[in-house]
């Protein structure tokens, strides 16, 4: 790499980093989180999940559904690090990605863990969720998780495309580290110059970047995530 091509990256990743601090700082959005349900942490009802499961997607549902409770077992009171590597692993390697036209004949829908499964495919928000739900479950405080909704570039093109990551936040002022289904690493926000960050949310808020001019519908989405919430209460996960 030139010198000059070294500049322009670190400049590059220098904005990148402030724009993930504005979106920290950001303005807490009030409109239509009323309708949220009640914030808290995870917890699965694992009989009424396995039974779900079970109705859903048979017998091949149900040995999914065991490995995801075992994994949760076998990660209870070990270091976040553990926790949000092997969380990430997990969903990366039983899933695949597919677009929801696909899997579910929509072209916007957001699944729960236990249709992500069952399925054995989901999409970026699909992956977030399931990774969400799960170190929720493994004690992580809601407010150090947010879903982030970005644009991603592809490649070194200037194409970009609408997608989803999961956020760790040690402390709410903190750099995110960015759980990623298109990526086995898990990296602080800085080093993915590659994401631009447009707004991020968890089950009790969601927070904008500083633009005056959206170039995305959080509430439309929103809305979605209640539906998967409510959907979630009825599997077993509450």
């Amino acid at each position: 790499m030139s010198d000059i091509q070294a500049m322009h990256t670190m400049a590059a990743r220098g904005k990148f980093q402030a724009v993930w601090h504005v979106l920290v700082a950001s303005v807490f959005i009030l409109l239509g989180l009323a309708q949220l349900p009640p914030q808290g942490q995870a917890a699965i009802d694992t009989s009424r999940l396995r039974q779900a499961m079970q109705a859903e997607y048979g017998s091949s549902g149900l040995t999914l559904a065991n490995q995801w409770l075992t994994l949760i077992e076998q990660l209870r009171g070990l270091d976040v690090t553990t926790q949000l590597s092997r969380v990430n692993d997990f969903f990366n390697n039983q899933v695949r990605w597919l677009e929801d036209a696909d899997i579910w004949g929509s072209s916007d829908y957001w699944a729960t863990p236990v249709e992500t499964l069952g399925r054995g495919a989901g999409d970026c928000e699909d992956f977030s969720i399931a990774k969400y739900v799960t170190l929720k479950e493994l004690g992580i405080p809601n407010e150090r998780l947010r879903m982030i909704y970005v644009r991603a570039r592809v490649g070194r093109s200037a194409i970009s495309q609408a997608h989803m990551v999961l956020g760790y936040y040690e402390t709410p002022a903190a750099e995110p580290l960015i759980l990623d289904n298109l990526s086995r690493s898990i990296v602080r926000a800085g080093q993915r110059n590659d994401l631009d960050p447009l707004f991020s949310f968890n089950d009790s808020g969601l927070w904008a970047g500083a633009s005056t001019q959206s170039r995305a519908d959080p509430m439309a989405r929103l809305s979605r995530w209640r539906s998967a919430i409510d959907r979630m209460r009825r599997q077993g996960i509450h």
